[in-house]
């Protein structure tokens, strides 16, 4: 029959107590070993029921309950709480095995070693798993507490169900900050273990986070002994801490579509968690705006190659770096920056090379801040992104004295290749976002033509918060017949093809504009057309989506205004008193639909009545509606003594307060005074 541990103890291993009982369970065989353990000469506890040598209390879980079921086990395993000669109580671990004697009557032998020196292994390994620095506890099958080595002992006071001899709690609360109890038995009971679940106690000094694992303690014929718990306190560990700076780093790095912040944010994590100083450099590609570094002349340092994007350091006024933010950096053509350059590849030095001879001896500013603020170690590693290469990211240390090693290293590196990818991202957009304000801007009037027949101003804001130039446009168009054609869109979408759509759709309304048609009629014709183009062009990047309009045209010789929309909002009319009025024109259906449901509306206008037009963008924010917005429109509208041109700039400042959720654009127009 297989046995567990408890009869296979070597040298240094405790001898068990072994009682022999009768079928009666009366105690008819009694150790040297069972009468130094309880304190009973073998005179005084032979003849006696077994029963004797148990506690009052608990009888129900206690393994020498020989009536029912459990009297006739072959064998049996569990904590067993028995008495001393002097009432104390000894919580032991105790086997029981069941015998048939020579005359075929039932027999046990018992044997019992107290629960505080059960083991898991041999004594050999109990000193080594009583002072790891990690958290063990034992349970046998039982789930009460056979063994807890010295860092679980510390814990009793939090967690008393470690005490040898307590059961598991019923209820979580007790244990919950590591490990559910239930879990514990499902591990018991399936013996598929529990690796690396991870936990938080708040203790007395603060939280800490634990790494639990459980696992089944099985006997050799893999009948199951017992669970295990070890709990690894990792709240100061290096490996956690460099996930933790990972997972840092993509949330803090890319918040924007900046290329200079997103160096930044990569510079202000890394410091002072990673390095006590740390720079990115980045070529003239990524930073578009700027001087070219070729035409700068060399310096005393070397060649401009870089600009310094960000930068970062645990010293007030960062006097590590020997030029600010937006500087170009300059490198000797013999030195680690270049060589990271030209090969791609990061540059490590554990203990930085400062003898006489080094690449240093060229560059003596650099060599005079090295010594000055105690640099000794320094990586530099390349930023890459897309197969192309930005700029390079520097990281050193002064003030921590602990050199970089080839896991910060790896750790540098992953850093590195996440910010290249936003910064690439940032790089794209910036050029996009560049690139359509240039079309936009080119595609919008430059001089506003109104002639004799209306005072113009206009203001155009593009949006700083869909990262995207959009379709707003404008336009004033003096028709043949001395009338004036005014007309405000907006191009659904952001970016290069709405920039270039509406530029489209403008060319397209000047045309038609030319033709004198009254306002609904152009509008159905562009509908039309936009419609035809949009078919003709699907699945082409600039094929056009949807555009509102409110096309205005005003006759000075009639002072009367003939208008129609497309879906835009209308137009605000000042009259020469300040009195704010939105006329109800005709709801029309935006263009590029193909439906060409417009009609016009007349309205006159008084000399010197002011009339408003301008995109959704001006008047809407998430927590308004669209008439709130437009009662706040008509209160800056209000004043007619302004100067046209100062009016449109003070009504923007004062409807925009905040970053432009939208492009906005507000056109003003007003007739002038009778001379």
């Amino acid at each position: 029959m297989a046995r567990s541990n408890i009869w296979e103890h070597g040298r240094d291993a405790p001898v068990p107590a072994v009682a022999v009982l009768d079928a009666r369970g009366d105690v008819v065989g009694w150790s040297k070993a069972a009468g130094e353990l309880l304190g009973y000469p073998a005179e005084g506890i032979l003849g006696r029921p077994g029963t004797d040598l148990r506690m009052e209390r608990d009888r129900a879980r206690r393994i020498w309950t020989w009536n029912g079921g459990h009297g006739d086990d072959d064998y049996r395993v569990g904590m067993v709480d028995l008495r001393h000669e002097d009432g104390g109580q000894i919580v032991t671990h105790l086997e029981r095995i069941r015998i048939t004697t020579p005359g075929g009557a039932p027999a046990w032998v018992v044997a019992a070693i107290p629960a505080s020196v059960f083991t898991l292994g041999t004594s050999v390994l109990e000193p080594l798993l009583s002072a790891a620095p990690v958290v063990m506890v034992a349970w046998d099958t039982d789930l009460r507490s056979v063994w807890r080595n010295e860092r679980a002992q510390r814990l009793e006071e939090a967690f008393p169900c470690f005490r040898v001899g307590r059961p598991l709690p019923e209820s979580p609360g007790e244990l919950e900050p590591l490990v559910p109890p239930e879990l514990i038995r499902e591990v018991l009971a399936d013996g598929v273990p529990v690796l690396d679940r991870e936990s938080r106690w708040g203790g007395t000094g603060g939280e800490s986070t634990f790494s639990t694992f459980l696992f089944r303690v099985e006997a050799l014929d893999s009948r199951p002994l017992g669970v295990c718990l070890m709990a690894i306190d990792i709240t100061h560990s290096r490996a956690r801490e460099r996930l933790a700076l990972l997972r840092r780093a993509s949330v803090q790095i890319g918040t924007t579509l900046d290329v200079q912040r997103t160096a930044q944010e990569l510079t202000d994590l890394a410091v002072p968690a990673f390095a006590d100083y740390a720079t990115v450099d980045l070529t003239e590609a990524v930073l578009p705006g700027t001087e070219p570094l070729e035409r700068l002349e060399a310096g005393d340092s070397g060649i401009p190659v870089f600009r310094r994007a960000g930068l970062a350091s645990i010293h007030a006024g960062i006097p590590e770096s020997l030029w600010p933010q937006g500087q170009p950096v300059y490198v000797p053509p013999r030195s680690p920056f270049t060589l990271v350059l030209e090969s791609g590849r990061a540059h490590f030095e554990p203990e930085m090379d400062t003898s006489p001879g080094s690449w240093l001896d060229s560059d003596p500013d650099r060599a005079r801040v090295i010594d000055a603020m105690g640099m000794h170690t320094l990586i530099i590693v390349p930023l890459w992104a897309r197969g192309s290469l930005l700029g390079i990211a520097v990281f050193v240390r002064t003030d921590n004295k602990a050199p970089f090693t080839r896991d910060d290293l790896v750790l540098a590196e992953e850093l590195a290749a996440r910010a290249a990818l936003s910064l690439d991202n940032a790089r794209q957009y910036t050029r996009e976002h560049d690139a359509s304000l240039a079309l936009q801007r080119q595609l919008l009037p430059r001089r506003l033509c109104g002639g004799d027949m209306m005072e113009l101003a206009s203001r155009y804001l593009p949006s700083d918060v869909h990262q995207g130039v959009g379709g707003d446009w404008y336009d004033t168009i003096p028709l043949p017949d001395s009338r004036l054609a005014l007309a405000v869109g907006d191009v659904t979408g952001h970016g290069i093809n709405a920039a270039a759509s509406m530029g489209r759709l403008r060319t397209a309304m000047r045309t038609l504009a030319y033709l004198g048609l009254p306002p609904a009629e152009l509008l159905a014709r562009l509908d039309e057309l936009y419609a035809r183009q949009d078919e003709e062009e699907q699945g082409s990047a600039l094929s056009p989506i949807a555009a509102t309009c409110l096309y205005i045209v005003y006759d000075p010789a009639t002072r009367r205004c003939s208008m129609a929309s497309a879906g835009h909002l209308p137009p605000a009319i000042v009259d020469p008193g300040g009195g704010v009025s939105f006329p109800d024109l005709p709801a029309g259906t935006p263009i590029g639909l193909g439906l060409g449901a417009h009609r016009s509306a007349e309205v006159e206008l008084a000399p010197g009545t002011l009339l408003a037009m301008y995109t959704d963008g001006l008047i809407e924010r998430r927590d308004d509606d669209l008439g709130a917005g437009m009662r706040r429109l008509g209160a800056a509208l209000a004043r007619p003594d302004v100067p046209l041109d100062r009016l449109c700039a003070g009504v923007v400042d004062t409807m925009v307060t905040r970053a432009a959720e939208d492009d906005v654009t507000l056109l003003l127009a007003r007739t002038p005074m009778p001379s």
